[in-house]
């Protein structure tokens, strides 16, 4: 049991360094412009709860 223990600790842990990895890449050095242009289109990076909530009060 102790084996499969430290086998997943060290899977999680290599996991979260490629996560890391690819956001630092695809988020703050700009490689795929497209990317960006499409979380822009779908309204990812904005904050639009405010906007449903005037929405929801008329």
């Amino acid at each position: 049991m102790k084996i499969i223990e430290r086998i997943l600790i060290k899977v999680i842990i290599i996991q979260f360094i490629f996560l890391f990895f690819a956001q630092l890449f695809l988020h703050q050095l700009d490689i795929f412009p497209q990317l960006e242009q499409l979380t822009k289109y779908e309204g990812v990076n904005e904050n639009t709860f405010t906007e449903i909530l005037q929405t929801f009060s008329d």
